[in-house]
């Protein structure tokens, strides 16, 4: 008797990459964009990397680090920050589930 392995070792593959990624990325939190704005106003001259995201639905992705944490936060409009605040456009902001 033959087993037909492809899609569960494609699972298995798939499985581990993510895994890998999660290990690779580290602890990212994510916080809802009125904590994301608290978080950098503690940081003053902070840097966010922002990327707009979603297909059907546009949506607004943010990310910075403070004390050795990655905050990510995710909006259906676009934030306003202060001017101290720099960023860099990202294509895309990819976050593991």
């Amino acid at each position: 008797m033959t087993y037909d392995t492809g899609a569960g070792a494609a699972a298995v593959a798939a499985t581990t990459i993510i895994a890998r990624a999660v290990k690779a990325s580290g602890a990212i939190i994510r916080v809802e964009p009125g904590d994301f704005k608290e978080i950098l106003n503690k940081e003053g001259r902070a840097l966010v990397i922002k990327a707009k995201g979603g297909f059907f639905k546009p949506n607004y992705q943010y990310l910075t680090s403070y004390k050795g944490f990655v905050f990510f936060t995710k909006s259906s409009s676009e934030m306003m920050f202060s001017p101290e605040v720099e960023f860099i456009n990202a294509k895309e902001i990819w976050i593991p589930d």
